[in-house]
């Protein structure tokens, strides 16, 4: 078995990381001894690097066969992983496979296998019955954040999954919480724990907690007084419903905070752009379910609100996760309306938090988000599109900003006040030889 040998150091400088921390550094380390491993680490310490970089030590590059698999919840953490996973530039190639994206891209990637598959359950299931994926070959089985799969109710996917990959040595299970039991079906003997939760997980370093109480039943009126208080600040709300998420965001807009809203039920591309514009700064508010509680690596979140109460702990913590990471500040805060009380398992003394009646709307954002109908699979990249807007739309280097290109479209940011004019200049101009609808992303 030839395994190709990579520099610890070349990696973590194509990531831009000076070192390994303890918990990334003890997974390398227990993975050659132990076969089934439990990795328990709060949300943001870096688990992704903590499975990849084992997984990486045993790919065999003569092998061209898959040989180890990823299941996750969602299919944002799918994406964020296969995204790392190429900057580490290994040259060995990853395949991400979920609901919502075209099964038959997929297939046509599954043709020559690729020596890592991740993704969610019911697509990973769907392809292995479909004799897409060559399962006798895979060796290596990570589920990560697998409470939250359970949670979600994929246990007899994942249970198909499991049985049939006949040739498992290795299996790793990842999670930021420790309260789910291990189901008997994942066959997990004599297994090693890394543990690595802080002793309170909810209070994580760098993290406020605080409250604010609502007169009103309906919080709107405070969740709206409470974003003007903290102005053009990255800020997630949390609800526990899709119908809340939408009727939140729309009562926001109404009052002239620009927000973008994101839940289960949109469609991919929906999703995408409201998660794009989130991280490129066109918009500062993000109203969503849990579903943005895990896999998101939104970088500079400073506060998040929760509109609704979590029910459990664990959401608590997972939506907590999202700020104050890698050495980050951030603040939670908890509406609590008049006939609710803060929930038992938070028992330590929250900060009440007093803001003015009236506060000015927060600056709307200085960027907007254009669509472009063309992405990898057009051979369009991201030194194309720069050159696009550059040459076609007289745009300086500081008046674009962030680009994500998907598969069949992408996103760029594009400074507020030179949007109207770029528009003008491109509409009748081809990418690469080819005319695509171009358009202020919806």
């Amino acid at each position: 078995m030839q395994h190709k040998t990579f520099s610890i150091d070349t990696i973590l400088n194509n990531l831009n990381i000076d070192s390994l921390n303890p918990m990334q550094e003890e997974s390398i380390a227990i993975i050659q001894t132990y076969s089934n491993i439990v990795l328990l680490s709060d949300t943001g310490t870096g688990k992704t690097l903590a499975f990849l970089l084992p997984i990486l030590k045993r790919l065999d590059a003569d092998n061209k066969n898959t040989q180890a698999l990823i299941i996750v919840p969602s299919r944002e953490l799918a994406i964020q992983i296969e995204k790392v996973f190429k900057s580490l530039g290994t040259g060995f190639k990853i395949t991400c496979c979920y609901g919502g994206h075209l099964r038959e891209t997929e297939e046509n990637n599954l043709i020559q296998p690729p020596a890592l598959i991740v993704g969610t359950p019911g697509r990973l299931a769907d392809h292995i019955r479909r004799t897409n994926i060559t399962t006798d070959t895979i060796s290596f089985l990570v589920l990560d954040e697998f409470d939250k799969s359970l949670e979600l109710g994929f246990t007899e996917e994942v249970s198909f999954i499991i049985g049939s990959l006949p040739a498992l040595e290795k299996k790793m299970l990842t999670s930021a919480t420790e309260a789910v039991d291990i189901p008997e079906f994942l066959g997990l003997e004599s297994i090693h724990r890394i543990n690595y939760l802080s002793e309170d997980n909810k209070l994580v370093d760098g993290l406020a907690i605080q409250v604010i109480h609502s007169p009103e039943a309906d919080k709107i009126d405070t969740l709206f007084q409470l974003l003007c208080y903290y102005g053009a600040r990255s800020t997630i709300v949390f609800c526990n419903h899709r119908e809340s998420v939408e009727r939140c965001s729309k009562l926001l807009s109404d009052k002239g905070i620009y927000n973008e809203f994101y839940h289960g039920a949109m469609e991919q591309q929906e999703r995408d752009s409201a998660l794009c514009k989130f991280r490129n700064g066109s918009t500062d508010v993000l109203i969503t379910t849990d579903l943005a509680a895990r896999g998101l690596d939104i970088p500079n979140i400073r506060y998040i609100v929760h509109y609704h109460l979590p029910h459990t702990e664990d959401i608590f913590t997972h939506r907590n996760g999202r700020t104050a990471r890698m050495d980050a500040s951030g603040t939670s805060v908890l509406i609590i309306g008049p006939d609710e009380e803060v929930p038992a398992y938070i028992d330590t003394e929250l900060q009440e938090l007093n803001i003015p009646s009236q506060s000015a709307l927060p600056d709307r954002p200085k960027w907007s988000t254009l669509f472009i109908a063309a992405g990898k699979k057009d051979k369009v990249n991201k030194v194309d599109i720069v050159g696009f807007l550059a040459q076609k739309g007289q745009l300086k280097k500081e008046d674009i900003g962030l680009i994500e290109v998907k598969d069949f479209f992408s996103f760029v940011a594009i400074r507020k006040t030179k949007l109207g004019a770029a528009l003008e200049l491109i509409k009748h101009e081809r990418i690469k030889n080819k005319k695509v609808r171009i358009d202020v992303a919806k």
